[in-house]
């Protein structure tokens, strides 16, 4: 039995969920899986078994259960300090963490019109204004980190940290939907979809057998 133990919703589909078990999964940091499946008649009551706000995903550490998905990196960032999930420079660090925060907040118009669906693919799909604004803001934020801060790795502040995890699901969502970036961008998804989390997390979703057509019926092949 491992320590932690992170409850989830399905790997396929659930974005929030991705970021916790890609930052644990990269850094080594064992956990049990509590999985629920999303959209049935009882997914909110057997979340909050776990979670008081019926949402996934939440971490458990004994008695202690954190809830939100930055809560839970800042908590591990805490727990294990040697492993620099977090840039060890001031200055990156700042900006780390204000890159993440905007990811945790927004790009509400990317959500909402590029759902999550890692294993389909919808090029060209789900895209708008709203939308093309967003994707041009992550592909200069993405050009400007590795830029800035890039210098000894292929992650946005050269070592995989927190602002990978959370960016992750933006990397997985371009792969579906077609989107081709430009400069330093497009390099670093490529990057990203190479990392072994992302591709563990891309074969355990494939394998998951369990279809929700909230998503998969959105845009029709």
């Amino acid at each position: 039995m491992a320590g932690f133990s992170l409850v989830i919703g399905n790997k396929n589909y659930s974005s929030w969920s991705m970021r916790a078990w890609i930052l644990m999964t990269h850094f080594g940091v064992a956990f049990d899986e509590i999985q629920t499946w999303l959209y049935q008649p009882d997914t909110e009551a057997q979340i909050r078994r776990y979670s008081p706000t019926g949402l996934v995903p939440c971490l458990i550490d004994g008695s202690l259960r954190i809830w939100d998905t930055l809560a839970i990196a800042e908590y591990l960032a805490e727990k294990f300090p040697n492993e620099n999930m977090w840039p060890a420079a001031r200055d990156a660090r700042a900006i780390a963490r204000s890159v993440t925060a905007e990811m945790h907040s927004g790009f509400g118009a990317l959500r909402r019109s590029m759902p999550m669906n890692i294993r389909n693919r919808y090029p060209g799909k789900g895209r708008g204004d709203e939308v093309d604004r967003d994707i041009a803001r992550v592909e200069s934020l993405w050009n400007d980190c590795r830029r800035n801060f890039g210098a000894g790795g292929d992650y946005l502040f050269g070592h995989f940290s927190i602002a990978d995890a959370f960016y992750a699901p933006v990397v997985f969502r371009f792969n579906t939907y077609g989107v081709r970036l430009r400069g330093d961008a497009g390099t670093y998804m490529q990057a990203m979809l190479a990392t072994p989390a992302l591709q563990k997390l891309a074969r355990e979703a494939a394998a998951e057998g369990h279809a929700l057509s909230v998503y998969d019926d959105r845009y029709p092949a």
